[in-house]
């Protein structure tokens, strides 16, 4: 028998709270026949009996996770294949032998996953090194060309001024993204493409424009002395350009073997994908990492890292002067309940943000951990009081009147990115819960 998931790990894949709702209808055996379940291949199945007389066929393929399902939605998963899962979840489903009717399609996924495993050796065992440097030096020059241009672009808007940018609407930055995007520096792209929303946001927009702005500049200036920057620093510097990062050299890098407490997890929509943000926390070693994967809306995201949970497991962190975001390696052993790091006040939170950002100036925000917060809403905005009488804005992003209703009035334990404009909240630890914000 495969070990089993927990709940949250099955609705974590859900595409929509709908299909949540309806997935608890199905997650009882009335509806259930045939099921199973069978670690090679590790897979779960059964019959759902439905409006007519043929039960729909659900099977779920667990290393994907994949699905298939007889029934006609077109949400993936469907309600069925979550409703079988969250059956397997609660320990209602045993060990079996697939049926004649799920063979099919998990032999015909072994088989693909078998001939992609072959391609990839072959691709691996005959590089061309020559072909290889070729197009990396094309790349270069091309990437350097758009740079180049980029920083003349800059150089003209503070020349010409700003005012009028908040009526030119997406067409100034749109048509150097398009450039940048052409000279393949997809991170500059992506940064003036956030730029209109820095104009919308509305009172005190021309500084906030001017800062980004400036951190552009500086990619440009970077860029230019590519070659005379600590690696660690040129790192951060081919990333804002847009630089790919193979996954297999990020997980040949030295790991971090831990006990990693998940902090929390969200989701956002990001370029016509979703975002799965998961921040981390090791319990020896102090550090804090962030875990990315992205999926087409309404695919299955990667939910094998759930909030409420620890897990030791290897982390390869992307270079960087101030590493944060990483690959999950190698894991031993089942996720189990975390002891959460004891936290630090708010002026220990600056420090850690303080740090980042002194070694990789274009940091957004970093993950902290902050100790007897205590909450104070106010018509001007909500703050979080420490226990020293230390004072920070929390960011309208979570929901903190949830936030506020946990705690109670209580000081309590805030798991938060820090940023220039204060603490956005992520989760708090309320007694032994943990609740996601």
């Amino acid at each position: 028998m495969p070990t089993a998931w927990s709940a949250d790990q099955v609705l974590a894949l859900a595409p929509d709270s709908s299909s949540v709702a309806a997935a608890r209808k199905l997650s009882g055996g009335g509806p259930w026949s045939g099921t199973g379940a069978a670690e090679e291949p590790a897979a779960v199945w059964g019959l759902c009996a439905g409006s007519g007389k043929t039960p729909y066929q659900t099977v779920v393929d667990l290393t994907g996770p994949a699905y298939t399902c007889s029934c006609p939605s077109r949400k993936f998963p469907c309600k069925h294949a979550l409703g079988l899962l969250l059956l397997w979840a609660a320990g209602g489903i045993g060990t079996g032998s697939p049926p004649d009717w799920a063979q099919p399609w998990l032999a015909g996924r072994a088989e693909r996953a078998e001939r992609a495993a072959g391609r990839t050796a072959d691709a691996a065992a005959t590089p061309d090194p020559e072909a290889a440097a070729r197009r990396a030096e094309q790349r270069t020059a091309r990437v350097a060309a758009g740079v180049e241009e980029l920083g003349t672009w800059l150089a003209d808007q503070v020349r010409g001024g700003l005012a009028g940018l908040e009526r030119a609407g997406y067409r100034p930055f749109e048509t150097v993204a398009a450039r940048m995007v052409d000279a393949q520096a997809p991170g500059l792209a992506s940064r003036l493409r956030a730029l209109p929303g820095v104009v919308a946001a509305g009172d005190g927009w021309p500084g906030r424009l001017l800062e980004e702005l400036a951190l552009l500049h500086l990619a440009v200036a970077g860029h230019r002395r590519l070659g005379e920057l600590p690696e660690e620093l040129a790192a951060c510097v081919r990333r804002e350009v847009g630089y790919p990062v193979a996954k297999d050299d990020v997980l040949a890098s030295a790991p971090v073997r831990d006990q990693w407490q998940v902090l929390a997890v969200r989701d956002r929509e990001e370029d016509r994908l979703t975002a799965r943000r998961v921040w981390l926390h090791g319990s020896a070693s102090g550090r804090v990492a962030l875990v990315l994967s992205f999926a087409p809306p309404g695919q299955p995201l990667d939910a094998s890292l759930v909030p409420g949970t620890s897990v030791e497991a290897d982390l390869h962190f992307y270079p960087g002067a101030a590493p944060l975001r990483a690959l999950v390696g190698e894991r031993s052993g089942e996720p189990r309940p975390p002891a959460w790091p004891a936290g630090g006040t708010l002026r220990d939170a600056a420090r850690a943000f303080a740090a980042a950002v002194a070694a990789d100036p274009w940091t957004r925000s970093w993950p902290v951990v902050v100790r007897d917060l205590t909450v104070v809403p106010g018509e001007a905005g909500w703050t979080g009081i420490d226990a020293r009488g230390d004072r920070a804005p929390l960011l309208p992003d979570a929901d903190l009147w949830r936030l506020l209703a946990v705690s109670a009035g209580r000081p309590v334990v805030l798991a938060a990115e820090h940023t220039p404009a204060g603490l956005r909240p992520l989760a708090v630890l309320d007694g032994d819960r943990q609740v996601q914000l």
